[in-house]
């Protein structure tokens, strides 16, 4: 085929563009590479392996979704997390990352290492994480799973009823700009972390109450599943379809938070990331016993939803003071997060529909994590992490507990004004909401075009190739008539 000059021009373009990023990340490498102490290696050895549990993450939220959606929309979970997965990669890598931890220190916004280049001197470009050696791309890539952390964290309150391009358009504004910013503000250099000096070890505020806000601000606009209230306003109980899918994903997510929360040592040559894990551990037990007790005193029974949910309303709130506390206290702040739990489910479920319980678990249990900084950070710790001040129990001060607050009311404020507006735009132009009878059909088949359990939503004389399984009734089936089987014929 003859190639035109304009043509020639256009591949040599695309080459370029190829072939220049690679180029600049080679010399980067090469300026740096040789003589590289061991403890680059390790250090980013470290931070790779716990990014990779803070992304298997992504499954435990899958499976617990899964698990508390019904079985007609248990597919579309599937095809929501792999989507908002990789958008928040593309996102985070082009500008996100910028935004959060590049530029100095008491930054409002961030505006170095855009697409991770041309940032010079890691340890002048991005300060705050210039105490660990580990390389700007394990560091990427660590934070990149945090905001995928937090964006699942909004999709839970929105279960059953929402458009799946949603997702989409959020995402994007979410992965490039409101997680970015927010979060920057805590733990990323920025202003909040360094001028008023609030604690956030691991982002109980700038991950999962950014993200517990942001659901909050979509389901304000999405309202209800259908039938969840009925005509007086009184709330029915929807079941999820599999429970024991719901406890793996549970206990997935518990895995992931020793990524999570020792993982932001950044380093693991010291062996802080050990104390942090016990600390981590230790709270996530004393929320299941505390939401466990809770449900049994206010129902009667021991809930299993409750259980699972304490666990990780516990592991929230446990994650900002995970490297600033004694590990006493976080069994009392665990505990204290199991508690809130069931009582926060509760109340919030009598006028708003929250499938999972992000609100509280994410929510409510991120502000108490935040919060108990303020009361139970060591002397010690906030010195070695060069942030803050003690908590009360042991300054007789209420200066922490202040920026603490002034912190959650920040971040709170700003990610619910962003949020809200978007989805606005969004109700208004694309829409939010599927159709009644979509959602009554279920989002697999209205939104994706096929089941995630097909051989129980398939009227049998349809299925090919299956065999005498148990079907579960539905309108379609239960009009259709019975099925002679050859069994039959012959007997």
């Amino acid at each position: 085929m003859r190639r035109t000059p304009m043509t020639r021009a256009v591949l040599l373009g695309l080459v370029a563009l190829l072939v220049l990023p690679a180029a600049a990340m080679a010399d980067t490498f090469n300026a740096a590479g040789n003589g590289l102490p061991d403890s680059v290696g390790i250090n980013s050895l470290w931070v790779i392996v716990a990014g990779c549990f803070v992304m298997f993450m992504q499954a435990g939220f899958a499976f617990l979704e899964i698990g508390f959606s019904r079985g007609k929309n248990s597919g579309t979970v599937v095809a929501k997390i792999l989507t908002n997965f990789s958008i928040a990669a593309i996102l985070y890598w082009a500008v996100g990352f910028a935004f959060a931890f590049g530029g100095a220190t008491g930054h409002v916004i961030g505006d170095t290492g855009f697409f991770l280049r041309d940032f010079g001197d890691p340890q002048t470009a991005f300060p705050i994480m210039g105490l660990s050696d580990a390389t700007i791309e394990s560091k990427w890539f660590f934070q990149f799973v945090f905001c995928a952390v937090s964006l699942a964290i909004v999709w839970g309150t929105t279960l059953e009823r929402i458009k799946f391009g949603v997702y989409v358009i959020y995402a994007v504004v979410f992965s490039a700009l409101i997680y970015p910013i927010a979060s920057g503000w805590v733990f990323g250099g920025g202003w909040l972390q360094v001028n008023v000096g609030m604690q956030d070890f691991a982002g109980s505020t700038a991950v999962h109450l950014i993200g517990a806000t942001g659901a909050l601000a979509a389901l304000l606009l999405l309202g209800p599943r259908r039938g969840k209230y009925d005509r007086e306003g009184k709330a029915r109980a929807i079941p999820g379809h599999n429970m024991p899918l719901f406890g793996l994903g549970v206990l997935i997510l518990w895995l992931g938070w020793f990524g999570f929360n020792p993982g932001s040592t950044l380093g693991a040559l010291d062996g802080r990331f050990t104390e942090v894990l016990i600390v981590t551990q230790l709270a996530a037990s004393a929320g299941v016993l505390g939401a466990i007790i809770t449900a049994r005193l206010k129902t009667g029974q021991i809930d299993i939803g409750m259980a699972g949910n304490g666990a990780i309303g516990a592991l929230v709130a446990i994650t900002a003071p995970s490297g600033y506390v004694a590990p006493w206290a976080g069994v009392v702040i665990g505990f204290i997060a199991g508690i809130i739990v069931p009582l926060g489910v509760y109340a919030i479920d009598r006028k708003l529909d929250d499938p999972v319980g992000a609100l509280t678990a994410h929510g409510l249990c991120g502000v108490w994590g935040t919060l108990s900084c303020g009361l139970f950070t060591l002397p010690s710790l906030a010195a070695y992490n060069a942030v803050g001040k003690p908590g009360l129990f042991y300054s007789g001060s209420f200066h922490q507990l202040g920026a603490q607050a002034l912190g959650v009311v920040t971040v709170f404020a700003f990610v619910l004004a962003a949020s809200y507006g978007t989805f606005w735009l969004i109700k208004k132009t694309y829409g939010l909401r599927v159709s009644a009878e979509e959602e009554d059909a279920g989002l697999d088949i209205s939104e994706h075009g096929m089941y995630g359990y097909p051989e129980q939503f398939i009227p049998i004389p349809e299925l090919v190739g299956y065999g005498a399984a148990p079907h579960v009734a539905t309108p379609a089936t239960a009009a259709a008539p019975p099925v002679t089987t050859t069994q039959e014929v012959t007997a």
